[in-house]
């Protein structure tokens, strides 16, 4: 039996799960991330009651870039390796080398893994990865669309298609449209349980509007604004993080808010939410577009578990691919849960958002696969 210990270091949070071999939660605890630190104090305190029943652990990180295609045991040169590639995650990585040496100096010899949210689309054709840049700046500097979100939209593409059951239809492929709407959002197109396209791409900052971040902008309006208006380059890029999206067309963040003022009647609200929803309904058939059709549609993370109106907004411009929604069955959706109307060619689900049983399904399976089952160099505290 296999009690793996999922650490989870994002921008905002540090998320703890222990969960045991039937994938029972033993532990759930979130720790505030404060201005790119945790407190090692309370990341001890909350494992202190469980410490002992931790088999293995794995840790969530960002970005694995062309080296690391999927889960990895640590060790010293893996840890040196994932250091190097934090110029390309400046915001996470250090987030989860600092999780890696907090929870290895508390239970040092565990075996531990690295599970990357890149991985997930390494699959993705050439067609799709390959931005049209120069040559030296994709041979050389390693140009090219990553995508992000990976443990989670592998995890919702797994239960998605266990919630829908083996198709009576002869189809190749399951064609899934994977829609991650949280604080930070992506699709991704899944055909047979393997990611073809994604909208994030060599950073986090492509593709859907987001709490904070824009989402795709011109990059011609990035040198228009470094060239004639003298903004300084890393203004932008902490503007584009960290005060556009939802915030800076609404005044806040938080999509429930801004759902709310909408309802009132609020302008800038009803923009932000048209502009969100705008881009979604357009980024979903795009990825349906990737697939050459989709057979169900699955939102999850905290606006896609939690924010109907925007499930129905985004439905309601989607009726060409064959998607159409429940009204009541999405208003009271609870996850798991389809959402699908009677007769509807695309099923829609809504899917609670699980990124520690991905996190543990794929530590166990890297464990169960290395010589003699555990790590031959284990990862161990540092002196």
């Amino acid at each position: 039996m296999t009690r793996v210990l999922a650490v989870n270091a994002g921008s905002s949070s540090l998320k703890l799960s222990l969960v045991d071999a039937d994938d029972h939660l033993l532990l759930d605890v979130t720790l505030p991330v404060r201005q790119g630190r945790f407190d090692t104090g309370a990341l001890a305190a909350a494992l202190e009651p469980v410490l002992s029943q931790v088999d293995a652990v794995g840790h969530r990180v960002v970005h694995g870039g062309t080296r690391f295609l999927g889960p990895v045991i640590i060790d010293r040169s893996t840890e040196e390796a994932l250091r190097a590639l934090t110029e390309l995650a400046p915001l996470h990585q250090p987030l989860s080398l600092a999780g890696i040496d907090a929870v290895a100096a508390l239970r040092p010899g565990t075996p531990t893994v690295a599970c990357f949210d890149t991985a997930f689309h390494a699959t993705l054709p050439a067609a799709a990865s390959t931005y049209a840049v120069p040559a030296a700046w994709r041979d050389e500097l390693g140009v090219r669309r990553y995508g992000f979100h990976g443990l989670s939209h592998a995890y919702a593409a797994r239960r998605a298609a266990a919630l829908l059951g083996p198709s009576p239809d002869p189809v190749p492929a399951l064609r899934l449209v994977t829609c991650h709407l949280g604080a930070g959002a992506s699709l991704a197109a899944v055909a047979g349980g393997v990611s073809v396209d994604t909208t994030m791409g060599f950073t986090p900052l492509e593709g859907l509007v987001m709490a904070t971040r824009s989402g795709t902008v011109d990059p011609g309006l990035v040198t228009w604004l470094i060239d004639r208006h003298g903004v300084h380059a890393d203004e932008v890029a902490d503007a584009l993080e960290h005060r556009s999206g939802l915030f800076a067309l609404s005044g806040t963040s938080d999509m429930a808010a801004v759902v709310s003022a909408a309802d009132r009647g609020e302008k800038q609200a009803t923009l932000a939410l048209d502009v969100y929803v705008h881009r979604l309904r357009a980024a979903i058939a795009a990825m349906a577009a990737a697939m050459g059709g989709v057979d169900a549609l699955v939102f999850t993370a905290g606006v896609g578990e939690h924010a109907p109106v925007v499930r129905r907004r985004a439905a309601g411009g989607l009726g060409f691919l064959g998607v159409a929604l429940d009204e009541a069955a999405n208003a009271r959706a609870v996850p798991d849960a389809e959402i699908s109307a009677p007769g509807a060619r695309v099923r829609t689900l809504v899917v609670a958002a699980r990124e520690d049983l991905e996190i543990a399904r794929q530590v166990r399976t890297v464990l169960a696969t290395a010589p003699g089952g555990t790590p031959a160099v284990p990862r161990v505290a540092a002196p």
